[in-house]
């Protein structure tokens, strides 16, 4: 079996015990404390999380913006010095290689961020559909990615750098010198709270990171663990890869329409998702909660009556909302708000109901 990969900070989190487990090749912490804890911490003060273990690939050359607007659903045409961009890439088919952010460091030169479990996958990926002759730099390894969630995290980050980030705008990112590091700050988060994520070298992780502990002592703050991080983006109703979407799932089908710009140029997979569209969804990803008692998981079956109508792609019981939510992938049929279903938590079937997503909005 090959050994899990670590992060800069893995020494930090067994000084504070935190449980570690792997995730998607790594070792990572899961909680500290405990998970409610730390969740109810980033929804009402602030908290911290090791990110470090998500890829980063730079992507340069006079080709680059065509390059990502040709291999990416969003369309970076738009974006400009300073902007962030959610957005997915998709194979021939319209399903999903992965979801990941894009940052415009210049007009030739561009930073991405992809998830931890898809480095590789992705990187060969990018690299094979390079036409264009860009320059393509795994750079995972040299960065730290630090994330600062909650409603008290500008006053942290404020204070930690003795500068004001309250006019740097959602998903736009600034970078800086601070004491000889480049450090960039962009705001976006998967949370759905406010919040900052610090990239810094790796070799300076562990400072940054007992620094933010330090400043935010003043503001309650907590290092949160990978069991928060999903409590967190599942009230949000955030995709995860590999759960609303995945090489089986495409975005029209995981309500990502938002981040696929079918009327622009050419891209891999528009023409799946343009069919897709034409002949109309047969499936698509709800929000559901449960009105008996009971949590439903990824992968447990959903049904109407007799009939299975769909799989559960995340689930969890919600600490701010105090009742058990999830998503699921059904048949359109069943997709409509208020729709009851039935999911089979261990060979029993318990009654659910489909609502509107988000399950939470921040206040």
């Amino acid at each position: 079996m090959e050994s899990l990969k670590r992060t800069p900070l893995y020494e930090e989190h067994k000084v504070l015990k935190a449980r570690m487990v792997p995730f998607g090749g790594w070792e990572m912490p899961v909680q500290y404390t405990n998970l409610i804890q730390e969740h109810t911490t980033v929804r009402t003060q602030v908290g911290l999380f090791d990110v470090s273990h998500m890829g980063e690939f730079l992507i340069s050359g006079q080709n680059a913006k065509e390059f990502l607007n040709r291999v990416t659903t969003n369309d970076v045409s738009e974006m400009y010095d300073g902007r962030c961009q959610y957005t997915l890439m998709c194979y021939e088919n319209g399903t999903v290689v992965d979801d990941l952010i894009i940052s415009q460091l210049s007009s030739d030169k561009f930073l991405l961020v992809v998830n931890a479990s898809n480095i590789d996958k992705d990187f060969e990926w990018l690299v094979s559909q390079n036409k264009e002759g860009v320059q393509l730099k795994n750079i995972s390894s040299d960065m730290a990615l630090l994330a600062i969630q909650g409603p008290q995290a500008n006053k942290v980050v404020t204070q930690l750098f003795d500068q004001n980030f309250s006019d740097l705008k959602y998903y736009h990112f600034r970078i800086f010198d601070h004491q000889g590091s480049s450090v960039s700050i962009s705001r976006t988060g998967y949370t759905g709270e406010d919040g900052y994520e610090l990239m810094v070298p790796s070799d300076k992780a562990v400072e940054y990171w007992k620094a933010i502990l330090n400043v935010g002592a003043n503001f309650g703050i907590v290092p949160v663990g990978l069991g928060a991080r999903d409590t967190l983006r599942l009230e949000a109703a955030y995709s995860l890869y590999g759960h609303e979407i995945s090489d089986q799932i495409n975005p029209l089908e995981a309500r990502l329409a938002w981040v696929v710009k079918l009327d622009k140029g050419d891209f891999v997979g528009k023409d799946a998702l343009l069919q897709q569209k034409k002949q109309g969804l047969k499936k698509q990803v709800v929000g559901f909660e449960m009105l008996d008692a009971g949590i439903a998981r990824q992968d447990y079956s959903v049904f109407s009556s007799d009939q299975k109508i769909g799989i559960v792609t995340s689930g969890t019981h919600s600490p701010t909302l105090k009742k058990a939510i999830g998503l699921a992938l059904v048949d359109i049929k069943f997709s409509k708000i208020g729709t009851e279903i039935l999911i089979d938590i261990r060979n029993q079937k318990k009654n659910a109901v489909v609502v509107k997503t988000p399950f939470y909005k921040k206040p």
